[in-house]
């Protein structure tokens, strides 16, 4: 039998969710701090930002969670959010490290896409990181190009966009 993902909506505050995204922000934030300080994040910091940043933008009618699960396990996330009327953000794009190379990636950015084309937007916008070099890489190999920063976020240092009307 051949294991295969599955992608589809999900509460922004179920367990599912919860879990994904505190592996997502551990990942994310102990790269981090392990290219520029040399250190891990520190376990109060991230309790303090997993809890600030509960993903209700997420929600329904102006954004989506998205979770992927491999052989039906929980194994991925991604977000939309309205920022205008004609454009959306793709965040808390994530696939759990066991499970890359497996397509899962590229399923949930083109799910975002649907879902983003649901919520009415005609672009697709994002950030991420100079480390993050696989997540540039998959972006450019789906045909996001890179452009101006469209936020200040002090982590950002990657902008990208994709027309979803064509």
């Amino acid at each position: 039998m051949t294991t295969s993902w599955t992608i589809g909506p999900e509460p922004f505050d179920s367990p599912v969710a919860s879990a994904l995204w505190r592996a997502y922000y551990t990942e994310v934030s102990d790269r981090y701090y392990l290219l520029h300080e040399g250190r891990r994040t520190d376990p109060a910091e991230l309790e303090r930002e997993v809890r600030a940043r509960t993903g209700e933008e997420l929600a329904p009618p102006t954004g989506q969670l998205l979770v992927g699960r491999y052989g039906g396990e929980p194994a991925g996330s991604a977000g939309v959010r309205l920022l205008d009327a004609a454009t959306a953000e793709l965040t808390r794009m994530f696939v759990v490290e066991e499970l890359r190379g497996k397509g899962g990636a590229a399923l949930l950015v083109r799910a975002a896409e649907e879902a983003a084309r649901a919520l009415g937007a005609a672009r697709l916008v994002l950030d991420t990181r100079a480390d993050l070099t696989e997540a540039r890489a998959l972006y450019a190999r789906l045909g996001y190009e890179e452009t101006a920063p469209h936020n200040d976020d002090q982590y950002a240092d990657h902008w990208f966009r994709k027309d979803l009307t064509g």
